[in-house]
């Protein structure tokens, strides 16, 4: 049916991952023109109906070599003393309506997948990378969360409805992270810098309420794999989150919660990404196993206490060489998130609403969301509800293939990084046992192997 190439080439592996999962590495000639027929001038007609944004302060922070920005903050002053926060997503279903094969596509697609050295959109690149993208000192579309706070974080008011912006600056994490830190980049205007650091006091505030509420925190170390221009690892690093991550991220959590907890309050179907509580006899487990090291874990009653126990914990082990193997079974512990219909509320982020609304670039989610939220701020009846729990299923089912396509990707690379490696020495620790024998995970760039009895 196809040939993938030479065997050891990246190219030819990486697309043997894909066809493992039965992922596509390329979109059809059909779905690639009808994406190219998509106007890219924007009209008064498209501007309709729309809030403008384009003279608010408005800027991206994205990973360096992102290309498709899905999401832009807007900030401005209020004479109250409040602040007004505009979360502004890429108007994707504008462009994407239901049933046209971009569409069709994109829902057999589900979601974006990330492998090592390459991205295999939901969207064909004229969308992903060109018209949706938020890119600097161009008119985009958008559909938008938008918030009066105080200046102790408290949410005023909120608004939704679809927008128009033009962002004003795109910073990358770390540039974003050293204004944070206290640098004054010339070549940031004064305001964005004020902007971004307002920003960041406001997101601190909404993570601790977080934490409080009881929202997980065990942030597992995530490891990044270099590779050269032919795809050769050439190192292994550890991916660290600091304030310009958390600023996105709790102003993400915050529209998608909002919007979440909007539409709740109608009664009306909805796409709701749901986690439920941990297992009690997983958790048992996880209790005997610390307790071996000395560490006392706190009541396991109602989910809030498990939530502070599990925090405690991973405080307590915090530096110790055996809070992976702690962290690794807390994980175990944990349920996993879906999109479902029925909302059961999000346990690990203690919210009892939450959706994913922020990303309709890289998942069919969100743009079911946007579509949702379209028809009932229009005072539309009830979607139908069986056809979107259908869709949440084959949703939630896209998302373990991506997740275990990208993982596979990450352990060929690594086998690949040692494999020059033979008969040198390393320090580890004991991440596993099993009958057939012991893993364990060297530092300091966490790659697991296993030593058979």
């Amino acid at each position: 049916v196809d040939v993938l190439g030479m065997p050891g080439e990246n190219d030819t592996e990486m697309h043997a991952i894909l066809a493992e999962f039965g992922l596509p590495y390329r979109f059809e000639k059909a779905v690639e023109s009808a994406a190219d027929e998509i106007p890219d001038t924007i009209t008064d007609k498209d501007r309709a109906h729309r809030k403008d944004f384009r003279k608010v302060l408005t800027f991206t922070i994205d990973p360096t070599d992102a290309k498709d920005f899905d999401d832009a903050l807007s900030f401005r002053k209020l004479e109250s003393g409040n602040f007004e926060v505009g979360v502004h997503i890429a108007d994707v279903t504008y462009y994407v309506r239901p049933d046209t094969p971009v569409d069709k596509e994109a829902q057999a697609r589900g979601t974006s997948v990330y492998l090592v050295d390459r991205t295999v959109p939901m969207l064909p690149e004229k969308l992903s990378n060109k018209l949706c993208s938020l890119r600097p000192g161009e008119e985009k579309l958008t559909f938008s969360a938008v918030f009066e706070m105080t200046p102790r974080g408290r949410v005023v008011s909120s608004w939704f409805g679809r927008t128009n912006i033009i962002s004003d600056y795109r910073f990358d994490y770390e540039k974003a992270q050293e204004i944070i830190e206290g640098a004054k980049p010339e070549d940031v205007p004064a305001d964005i810098q004020e902007a971004v650091l307002t920003l960041n006091k406001l997101a601190l505030i909404l993570r601790d309420k977080r934490f409080k509420a009881g929202a997980v925190n065990f942030e597992r170390p995530e490891m990044k794999v270099d590779i050269d221009e032919n795809g050769k690892p050439v190192g292994v690093h550890q991916k660290f989150s600091k304030e310009a991550n958390w600023l996105i991220e709790e102003f993400m959590l915050l529209a998608n919660r909002s919007v979440a907890e909007f539409v709740a309050k109608t009664k009306k179907t909805f796409v709701y990404r749901v986690h439920d509580e941990p297992n009690l006899e997983k958790l048992g487990g996880l209790r005997d196993f610390a307790g071996h090291f000395g560490y006392k874990m706190g009541p396991i009653g109602t989910g809030r206490d498990i939530a502070h126990a599990l925090n405690g914990l991973m405080v307590d082990a915090k530096d110790k060489p055996e809070l992976g193997a702690i962290q690794i079974l807390a994980l175990r512990s944990m349920a996993k998130a879906c999109y479902s219909t029925e909302n059961i509320g999000h346990y690990g982020l203690a919210f009892p609403f939450y959706t994913h609304f922020t990303s309709p670039i890289r998942r069919y989610p969100d743009m079911m969301v946007h579509r949702l939220l379209a028809r009932y701020l229009d005072g539309k009846d009830s979607a139908n509800a069986d056809y979107y729990a259908a869709q949440c299923k084959h949703a939630s089912e896209r998302e373990v293939v991506a997740a275990e396509a990208e993982r596979e990707s990450t352990k060929y690379k690594l086998v690949e990084f040692m494999q020059d490696k033979i008969g040198q020495e390393f320090d580890g620790h004991v991440s596993g046992v099993t009958e057939w024998g012991v893993y364990v995970e060297i530092e300091p760039t966490k790659i697991e192997g296993m030593i058979p009895y």
